[in-house]
């Protein structure tokens, strides 16, 4: 047993064949008139803003442009995809947000790192010295360390 489906009856396409008794020699659906007719203005539009002159072949050249144009479009549309669904989705994917793949900020400097002329002492052998006013700098002072509190073994083994 066969089962048909109803693809038949989507297959067939809304056509404008032209007026009646006068029809065209091609067969253009009612979605590629909607789309060729303003398409080919925006072709005129651009040809005079590039600077060519209105006249025939430049006109020729625009209605082939439109043909091209619009059978790109119209190859995207079909009865399962309809003209409102490919501009929405269109629309989504010209704005949808975009993953950056350059950097924000500037050249990394170090300008600004801090370099001592002495290297530092471990933190269990640094020893606070207090310096007097008046004495130059870089001068060691003997004086009293700073007091240490004590503190017990299980405060250091955390550490």
């Amino acid at each position: 047993m066969r089962i048909r489906t109803d693809d038949e009856v989507y297959r067939v396409d809304a056509v404008w064949l032209g007026p009646p008794k006068a029809t065209f020699p091609w067969r253009a659906r009612y979605v590629a008139w909607l789309i060729g007719i303003p398409t080919f203005f925006v072709v005129l539009g651009v040809e005079r803003w590039a600077g060519w002159s209105f006249g025939f072949f430049s006109t020729a050249w625009g209605f082939i442009a439109t043909i091209v144009i619009t059978r790109l479009f119209t190859a995207k549309i079909s009865h399962e995809r309809p003209l409102g669904a490919v501009v929405a989705m269109a629309g989504r994917e010209l704005n949808t947000p975009r993953e950056r793949t350059t950097g924000t900020g500037g050249a990394v400097s170090a300008s600004r790192v801090r370099v001592r002329a002495e290297r530092p002492l471990p933190k269990h052998r640094r020893r606070r010295q207090y310096q007097h006013h008046g004495e130059p700098p870089g001068a060691v002072v003997q004086g009293t360390p700073r007091a240490r509190r004590s503190r017990g073994t299980a405060a250091r083994a955390g550490r």
